[in-house]
């Protein structure tokens, strides 16, 4: 998948987002938000994350997401949600691109765990 991060969804600070631009996984459609609980910091970004995808219907998956601004990596797990993410398990390492664009590229699952 990739994301763009720009302003006015994101600035930096609690509540902002970034937008899906392009998705392989069927379950995230482009034009969901992954939405930052808190603010970054000076060096890195340390957040509880929302993925919420867009339209009606109540599809929403937590997870946390760590960035390092001086390596331009990172890494956000998922683990649960609701809708068609409650039995959602992601992890994905974060990676730059250019510009305001972003790449996740890792595994999930949307099945029920044993």
């Amino acid at each position: 998948m990739t994301k763009e991060c720009s302003p006015p969804g994101y600035t930096g600070k609690a509540g902002d987002f970034c937008t899906i631009t392009s998705s392989n996984v069927k379950a995230i459609e482009v034009g969901s938000r992954v939405i930052y609980a808190q603010a970054q910091g000076e060096n890195s970004l340390d957040s509880d994350v929302v993925l919420d995808l867009p339209g009606s219907g109540n599809n929403k998956a937590y997870g946390h997401c760590e960035l390092v601004f001086e390596t331009l990596s990172g890494l956000c797990t998922f683990e649960g949600g609701t809708g068609k993410f409650t039995h959602f398990r992601a992890t994905a390492p974060v990676s730059y691109l250019s510009g305001v664009d972003w790449a996740w590229d890792g595994d999930y699952s949307l099945g029920p765990q044993d």
